[in-house]
């Protein structure tokens, strides 16, 4: 799992993936195939079946590679644009 700020370019390579939405919740996820997000708006923290934890939010660039299981919390409703590798 790796978050970072996307440079403009990355922005505009998103326009045309797919926008998923969910509200606050708390679930398990496990990625089949690496996923590349761009998140709109909202607030996670994302816990790795080993303990890794990440925290993102509106405006950040987030990768799951595949195979990861974790758990996901979603503190303010998300909506994200999303493809995968």
């Amino acid at each position: 799992m790796t978050v970072k700020k996307p440079t403009q370019q990355e922005i505009d390579s998103t326009k045309n993936w797919s926008i998923w939405t969910k509200e606050v919740s708390e679930f398990p996820w496990e990625y089949e195939m690496q996923e590349t997000c761009y998140i709109l708006e909202g607030e996670v923290e994302v816990i790795a079946e080993g303990g890794e934890k990440i925290n993102f939010s509106a405006g950040d660039w987030v990768v799951f590679e595949k195979g990861l299981k974790c758990s996901w919390k979603i503190t303010k409703a998300v909506k994200k644009r999303y493809n995968f590798d």
